[in-house]
């Protein structure tokens, strides 16, 4: 018998799908039986693509011609320009700039191109870790502290780097936090380029949701360790275009062998990025007054709503952070553990299907970022709203003043009755 399991690569066998995207296919499922699904699972971003950034794709409909590998050079100049505007202190060129279809394609890229170990904080994005796995890539685990923020320190990783000083190491840091909605300080970063600058360490600074501080605050680490940092962004997060699927690394000048190494990949699998995506990312990158308003509601808005969430779900007894950035909660209910133990609820896992299928909730549970299965932690994405609608009447507002309460009832209303819903099932 041929095309069995037998045949398959070790590396993918049981490589599942990205947790992210299952549990986003099952919400909608639900939805096609018509069941009321509260989709807080998948983080997409709920915004429109700022309209000049459509338009230019409008225009550019018609390009069909195969781009450099690297990249529309217009692009990378783009991209380029906008470090070193909203990056302070990231000096970088066109040069130093490699476009992909989507962040993800180029992570993998890079496990695949540099040989070293992965050092992954837990919790931390779902696809780090398979896509080693895929390759071969070793992976070494830190784990980081609920009481810190679940930051990675400077202490952690000079402990994991000490014993074996010159073995040449990857660490995936990215913030604002997926799952966690946690971020760093400038002081922080400090802290930990220190460490990485004693190792050697190459830093892949995952910052696709920088834009989304939410009180505009975001430091790129590469402002403290510029010759080993990796800037890895795209357009999926801060302008809401994930389904284009256009990803960016920005590498410093030391690294270039290994941007070349990637380039010549491409060259090999994907060929490279749509070309009218890339025509039409050039805009979004270029210094403009409606786009930079765009950001700054749509920060305004997920800060309201992410403070409220919280504030709602410790009303139930569960233990949460005040998020810093991005769209995302991860909430602790081991306060309910006996009562949800009662009901046949043991890990992560039990709790999150319990809550599609009965209270009609969709988050994803810990275990798919790293965290034992008995830790009754879940990444909560509250994004099911209409953003456009919010953009819109957020205008109404003064930016110097908070959002009135009944400003989320009205436009982030879905969200909220999930977290009620929430609450009702534990306390059933």
């Amino acid at each position: 018998m041929t095309g069995g399991s037998n045949s398959l690569n070790l590396n993918v066998r049981g490589i599942g799908t990205s947790a992210t995207l299952a549990i986003s296919e099952e919400s909608q499922r639900l939805r096609n039986e018509g069941r009321t699904i509260y989709r807080l699972g998948l983080g997409e971003s709920p915004f429109p693509i700022p309209e000049p950034v459509v338009e230019s794709l409008r225009v550019n409909a018609h390009q069909k011609s195969y781009l450099a590998v690297k990249g529309l050079r217009t692009l990378r100049e783009a991209v380029a320009d906008y470090h070193r505007r909203r990056r302070q202190h990231v000096k970088c060129t066109a040069d130093d700039v490699l476009i992909g279809p989507g962040s993800k394609e180029l992570m993998f890229l890079l496990q695949l191109s540099y040989y070293g170990d992965l050092v992954i904080p837990i919790p931390s994005w779902v696809s780090y870790a398979p896509q080693a796995h895929i390759i071969g890539r070793h992976v070494r685990w830190l784990k980081t502290d609920p009481a810190n923020y679940w930051r990675l320190t400077p202490g952690d990783l000079d402990r994991l780097c000490r014993d074996d000083p010159q073995r040449p190491r990857l660490v995936a840091l990215n913030y604002p936090s997926n799952p966690t909605g946690g971020s760093y300080t400038a002081e922080q970063l400090k802290e930990l380029a220190q460490v990485a600058r004693r190792y050697r360490l190459i830093m892949l600074s995952d910052e696709i949701y920088g834009e989304l501080h939410h009180r505009g605050r975001h430091v790129s680490i590469a402002r403290y360790y510029p010759s080993g940092t990796i800037i890895s962004g795209g357009l999926s997060k801060w302008c809401g275009a994930g389904g284009w699927r256009l990803g960016t690394f920005t590498f410093p000048p030391s690294l270039r062998r290994l941007l070349e190494a990637m380039a010549n990949v491409a060259s090999e699998t994907y060929t490279s990025t749509s070309a009218p995506i890339q025509y039409a990312a050039v805009r979004a990158f270029q210094a403009d007054s409606l786009i930079e308003r765009h950001i700054v509601q749509s920060r305004r808005i997920l800060a309201a709503l992410g403070h409220e969430c919280a504030k709602r779900l410790r009303k139930a007894g569960v233990l949460v952070h005040e998020p810093e950035g991005g769209f995302y909660l991860f909430p602790d209910f081991a306060s309910h553990r006996d009562r949800l133990r009662a009901r046949g609820v043991a890990t992560a896992t039990d709790l999150c299907q319990r809550l599609l299928h009965e209270a009609g909730v969709a988050l994803l549970p810990g275990s798919a970022f790293g965290l034992p299965e008995d830790d009754l932690r879940a990444r909560l994405a509250y994004v099911d709203f209409d953003g456009a609608g919010a953009l819109v009447a957020a205008e109404s507002h003064p930016l110097d003043r908070p959002l009135p309460p009944e400003f989320l009832e009205s436009h982030c209303g879905p969200v909220l009755r999930a977290a009620g819903l929430i609450a009702d099932w534990l306390s059933a």
